[in-house]
C-alpha cells in the first residue's frame, strides 16, 4: 500500500473514525480488533488517541496471517 497516495486526504494524526476509514473497516470493528491491541502505536493528545497511517500499516503488516 502506498501511504503517499492516501496522505493528501488525511491529516498526519488520525482520529478513530479516520483510522477506521483509512483501513476500510467499521469504527466498531476498529475498536474491537485493532484499537485495543497493545501492539498498535498511538499518540495521546490529552485523553484522545491519535494514530498515524504509518503505524496502522505497520500494525496490519505485522499481524497479517
Amino acid at each position: 500500500m502506498s501511504i503517499n497516495m492516501a496522505t493528501k486526504d488525511y491529516p498526519y494524526l488520525l482520529t478513530r473514525e479516520q483510522a477506521s476509514e483509512f483501513l476500510g473497516i467499521d469504527p466498531k470493528s476498529f475498536d474491537k480488533y485493532i484499537r485495543q491491541h497493545e501492539g498498535l502505536d498511538r499518540f495521546m493528545i490529552g485523553k484522545h488517541e491519535r494514530y498515524t497511517m504509518k503505524s496502522l500499516v505497520q500494525f496490519i503488516e505485522r499481524h497479517s496471517v
